[in-house]
């Protein structure tokens, strides 16, 4: 690189610098031109800029592999934005792709939801029928390395990318179990993960019905809409909603669900952010939902996430579910989705502009949902239920000794939400 394009590298970020005081100026609720910004706020600003336009100059001219300015800034934006939470992010041109394809259910990779919990890279939920499902991968699990890289100090969205790869190449994760004191070495090999979101709809017992949503996606609302018809058909005239593992999705599809079991202008979620910049927003049902006199049973458990949390609170705590099974996930804050029209126009921001409240005002974040009726598995009794599932829906994906193994597996939480659907039935048949 020779002196001349350094200089110019300098006078395009110390530019750079005295743009981006005064945008920091404009932002801070005052309008440059109209009124004076504070002397000494202006004067902090240009200083914490120039510093970071030094850092930048040092790595380029001294760190010991050449680095391009892309390279450095980047990283410079993902410290920026993960330093404030585990959940913001800066997306480059690829990782805003990937999330584009993750909201309509289709994309490559394991299939694992991921998060960071206590700084460790936890996994949320493995989703069903994907690779790292069949794997045995389970909710709680830590992630310790990947392909033998440690995770301890990788970027989330790295992390991330280093899981996904093309279709029928392998990854080694290095797993630690809560229920366990050797760690697991689990190779899994990629797929193209396409998953339908809701699954399992059935009728388990004497009118009651039973439906799975294994994630929030833009088609998640309609494809429930179409099971419940076909189980009001069957004579459903109870209904278990199952959303154990279920770790999230979109906002506009859990109101959608809950919709569907709600009455008109009930709360569904609050969503406020900081004061004077992001006002506090109601969603509220707009009709009566058609499934509103229903009685129901909704299952959680540690892997429900997100909009699993929203749909779960709402119920809830409009008193129209009985909420079993174990405390959730409490993933209850808001990321939003802010394009760049800098460098390239293909990235974004993933920021975190506010937190999911319950419609009694009860914070989610970090705390989760807590059942009305606490009923605890183990890990491994909650594997050997996964198992008895895809014993029943997917035979083909287990072995005879798999097969054998779930034949008189009991799901205890599913049990006790039929039991409670039954009395409730019974209580409101004498109510009658």
């Amino acid at each position: 690189m020779t002196k001349e394009h350094m200089k110019r590298g300098a006078v395009h970020l110390s530019v750079f610098v005295f743009l981006f005081a005064d945008l920091i100026m404009a932002g801070n609720g005052q309008c440059a031109e109209t009124e004076k910004v504070d002397k000494d706020s202006r004067d902090a600003a240009y200083k914490k800029m120039e510093m970071l336009t030094e850092t930048i100059l040092c790595i380029k001219r001294n760190y010991v592999d050449e680095k391009t300015y892309d390279q450095i800034v980047n990283g410079a934006l993902h410290g920026m934005l993960q330093a404030l939470d585990s959940h913001s992010d800066f997306l480059d041109g690829e990782a805003y792709e990937d999330l584009q394809e993750d909201t309509k259910g289709k994309y490559g990779g394991i299939g694992l939801q991921v998060g960071m919990k206590e700084g460790v890279l936890t996994v949320i939920a493995p989703i069903e029928d994907t690779p790292a499902y069949k794997a045995g991968i389970q909710s709680g699990d830590k992630i310790l390395e990947i392909d033998g890289d440690k995770t301890m100090q990788m970027k989330l969205e790295n992390a991330v990318k280093k899981m996904r790869g093309q279709k029928g190449t392998t990854v080694v994760l290095t797993i630690r179990r809560v229920d366990e004191d050797e760690f697991r070495k689990v190779t899994i090999v990629r797929d193209e993960v396409d998953v339908s979101s809701v699954k399992g709809a059935t009728i388990i017992a004497d009118g009651v019905g039973y439906v799975r949503i294994t994630q929030f996606t833009l088609p998640t609302g309609s494809l429930l809409e179409d099971s419940l018809k076909k189980l009001k058909d069957k004579g459903m005239n109870a209904l278990v909603l199952d959303l154990r593992n279920n770790p999230g999705g979109l906002l506009t599809s859990a109101i959608d669900v809950s919709q569907k079991f709600l009455a008109k202008d009930q709360l569904i979620v609050t969503t406020k952010g900081r004061e004077g910049v992001m006002p506090k927003e109601e969603k509220r049902t707009k009709t009566d939902g058609a499934y509103k006199d229903i009685p129901m049973v909704v299952l959680v458990n540690w892997g429900s996430a997100s909009a699993s949390e929203i749909v779960a609170g709402a119920l809830q705590d409009n008193k129209r579910a009985v909420i079993v099974g174990t405390t959730s996930y409490g993933k209850g804050s808001v990321q939003s989705i802010l394009p760049l029209k800098a460098g390239d126009g293909k990235s974004a921001l993933r920021l975190t502009t506010a937190k999911y409240y319950t419609p009694s005002g009860r914070t989610i974040h970090d705390k989760g949902i807590d059942p009305d009726v606490p009923v605890y598995i183990s890990f491994k009794e909650w594997r050997d239920v996964q198992l008895k599932r895809m014993r029943t829906e997917a035979p083909v994906m287990l072995t005879k000794e798999e097969k054998d193994q779930a034949k008189d597996v009991v799901d205890h939480q599913l049990q006790r939400a039929c039991d409670l659907l039954q009395a409730m039935k019974l209580i409101q048949a004498r109510g009658k």
